[in-house]
């Protein structure tokens, strides 16, 4: 799929003004292929609100393409193609098709798959759609706020999961999707601030950045445990897990050259590998071993 993104993005930029619509559209489809809302239960077909949700990210995915090819800013590399449908989808994903997505969980049958399809799409338009709020933000150091609002939204999430049913999208402020949703993430900062210990409440590294680990001088002992325990992969991951076609850019290397104080250039001048992917990869890496993070520290 790659190697294909990257040969219509190339035909693209060689087009004279007055593009063949056919190769942006080809290449829309691609893009849509990979999406994570508006797709149909499995084994049926695309109609309702996913179909409707389908139609309205693909319109401004058609849109936003065709401004980057009006302004040449078409880039070859997938992860752009990636970055360009996440703006798509959080334009998308209005208040009424969220809305949308909870009505149509509250109508079919509990338990049922078709009930767990709709509740799954909510949960990822809900994470797609940009407008989870960030409440008490400033009463806790970012680092300490990182941890404690991942477990927030996650309780979040699975209260509406569970919740669905006493939804009412007329009432509330402005009757707004949204409002009912952050209104008890603000309850669930809170609730989760008084279960985390004391230990809990000293200045704890951002599990999904380590970057601030890896600056130059990573003097504390902390930074240290954490460089040793990538360094020694125990369980044979960060090295195995690495970027497509090419194994040496492993998690474990890029980390490795991070703690070593070596500069996303450095390390993409390295591997050949322009510093959005390398970047984007490193972020995916971090939020997926976050639970072995979490427990070395």
């Amino acid at each position: 799929m790659e190697s294909n993104f990257k040969q219509l993005i190339l035909t693209l930029q060689g087009q004279l003004p007055g593009v063949d619509e056919g190769i942006a559209s080809e290449l829309v489809d691609m893009m849509m292929r990979s999406r994570k809302v508006g797709r149909p239960p499995r084994g049926q077909p695309l109609t309702g609100i996913y179909q409707e949700i389908c139609d309205r990210i693909r319109q401004h995915l058609t849109q936003l393409l065709q401004d980057c090819i009006e302004k040449g800013l078409l880039d070859p590399d997938p992860a752009w193609g990636y970055q360009l449908r996440t703006q798509a989808t959080q334009a998308a994903l209005s208040d009424p098709l969220l809305k949308g997505l909870a009505l149509e969980a509250q109508r079919q049958p509990n338990p049922s798959g078709l009930r767990q399809h709709a509740l799954l799409q909510l949960v990822e338009a809900i994470r797609a759609c940009g407008r989870l709020a960030r409440p008490h933000r400033a009463k806790f150091t970012p680092s300490f706020y990182t941890l404690l609002y991942e477990e927030a939204v996650n309780r979040t999430l699975v209260y509406v999961c569970q919740k669905i049913d006493t939804y009412d999208p007329n009432r509330g402020q402005a009757q707004k999707f949204m409002n009912w949703v952050n209104f008890r993430l603000d309850r669930m900062v809170i609730e989760c601030r008084r279960q985390f210990s004391d230990r809990d409440t000293q200045e704890l590294p951002n599990l999904n950045d380590l970057e601030r680990l890896s600056q130059p001088e990573p003097t504390s002992s902390l930074a240290s445990d954490v460089r040793d325990y990538i360094a020694a992969d125990p369980e044979d991951v960060f090295k195995s897990t690495h970027i497509r076609k090419c194994p040496e850019a492993s998690f474990q290397a890029i980390a490795l050259a991070r703690f070593g104080d070596q500069s996303w250039e450095e390390i993409s001048n390295q591997f050949g590998i322009k510093i959005p992917t390398l970047s984007s990869f490193f972020q995916r890496c971090c939020d997926k071993f976050s639970d072995q993070f979490q427990q070395l520290l």
